[in-house]
């Protein structure tokens, strides 16, 4: 009995709940109004998807949201985590360390412990927009704005910092991904050497129709994966449930994971690794 108390007490609440409470489900409806972000220009538009509580691991908050044309966010530090600005469709100004470029979506950029960013739409157009936290302190949040929207600041024509692209024609095909049918498209988009702090990598997934990632768990990992288009079903351990685009699926230490495409479209997805400790990196196929 105590052992199973002990246990209880280690596994977020959020790994209690059935698996499709679990799945956090993007809807616009329930985006928030933020003006002035860290000192930016405009409105930003997000929710919450997963905050500091979800995970075992560093994992601070994953947000996802608008920037509304001319809404940005402002230039500021995080010296105790990382994070990463993504854009799924359109264009935006993204800084890092004070030096700006124009990246086309879907791209990101990560900004690593003690670095300075920023992000801005210039464009007339929303844009479609995440925003990813990982801490060195469980639960610590931590930023020093610089009182600098980066409106009308030069672009250099190519970044000087390290940035992220989810361009599908970059995927490379792998049969039988960890054990799956067919043949999935696959590729490290952020490999583990680009982080200070225990966030391991980024991948991207495209399962075409038919086809599945297969089972497969870490000891020393925690997961979410994103849904960017198409939908399909996700399998945790013993459970089963739809996902479909906006879908973000937390996989939790040891929990057996794979994902099918049941469907008549791709289904392309976004996985962010987290470790327990720095290089604890490990995969093991199910049979």
């Amino acid at each position: 009995m105590w052992l199973s108390l002990i246990l209880l007490c280690i596994i977020p609440v959020s790994a209690r709940e059935p698996l499709e409470k679990r799945i956090a489900h993007t809807n616009p409806a329930k985006y928030r109004v933020a003006k002035n972000v860290h000192g930016g220009a405009g409105e930003l538009h997000y929710q919450t998807l997963f905050d500091a509580e979800t995970f075992n691991t560093n994992v601070i908050f994953l947000h996802r949201g608008v920037l509304p044309p001319g809404g940005g966010i402002g230039h500021h530090y995080h010296n105790h985590m990382e994070e990463m600005f993504v854009i799924f469709d359109g264009e935006a100004q993204f800084t890092i360390d004070g030096r700006t470029s124009l990246l086309k979506g879907p791209a990101g950029a990560p900004c690593r412990m003690g670095r300075s960013h920023a992000i801005y739409n210039h464009t007339q157009k929303p844009v479609q927009w995440m925003n990813i936290a990982v801490g060195s302190i469980k639960g610590k949040y931590d930023a020093f704005d610089l009182g600098d929207d980066r409106v009308g600041v030069p672009l250099d024509p190519r970044p000087v910092f390290i940035t992220m692209s989810l361009d599908p024609s970059l995927l490379r095909p792998v049969v039988g991904f960890h054990g799956g049918k067919a043949t999935v498209q696959y590729r490290r988009a952020l490999p583990p050497e680009v982080f200070f702090t225990t966030w391991s990598y980024v991948d991207h997934v495209l399962v075409p129709p038919g086809a599945s990632v297969g089972k497969h768990r870490s000891e020393g990992v925690e997961e979410f994966w994103y849904v960017i288009r198409g939908s399909g079903v996700a399998h945790i351990d013993q459970e089963s449930a739809p996902i479909q685009a906006g879908d973000a699926v937390p996989v939790f230490f040891r929990q057996v994971r794979s994902f099918e495409n049941r469907g008549n479209e791709p289904l392309e997805m976004m996985v962010v690794g987290v470790a327990r400790t720095k290089w604890a990196i490990d995969v093991t196929d199910v049979p």
